[in-house]
């Protein structure tokens, strides 16, 4: 059963704040209303929502502008990750989001995890272009260079 929704924030491949959508209720009921992403249809949620419109825009803008000073940060950047690696440049182990994190940490740029996005987990020697999402509307590419430790 669907429920209808007015979101109150961003939510990731669902809408952005003000939109109307309709979702599983399970979803409505244990995350997005809980976490107070959405509220259900209402002509009270609706007035909430008009006058909470500038302070959402705002947000949104001040959110764009950060995401588009860290895509330029991440395309400069040049991350090497050393790692142990047999005689066929295979990994004993593999490169993944939560260890790229880490490596652009260090280098003084903060990226979440869940925002790097690997098809799988690097497992060999190379260099590899990865794309990271850091809003709706802003991906940028972090180029790495996994070599022998």
């Amino acid at each position: 059963m669907n429920i209808k929704l007015i979101l109150l924030e961003d939510v990731e491949d669902l809408g952005n704040a003000g939109d109307t959508v309709n979702v599983a209720s399970g979803y409505a009921r244990n995350y997005l209303i809980p976490n107070g992403f959405a509220v259900k249809v209402s002509a009270a949620a609706m007035r909430q929502l008009e006058s909470r419109r500038g302070k959402i825009e705002e947000k949104r803008n001040k959110e764009i502008e950060n995401s588009k000073v860290i895509a330029e940060k991440i395309t400069k950047l040049e991350l090497t990750i050393p790692m142990q690696a047999g005689e066929d440049n295979q990994l004993f182990g593999s490169v993944t989001t939560h260890l790229i994190a880490e490596e652009a940490a260090k280098q003084g740029v903060e990226i979440e995890a869940r925002r790097i996005k690997l098809d799988k987990p690097i497992k060999e020697i190379g260099n590899y272009s990865v794309e990271i999402k850091l809003h709706n509307e802003i991906t940028a590419t972090l180029k790495i260079w996994v070599v022998k430790a």
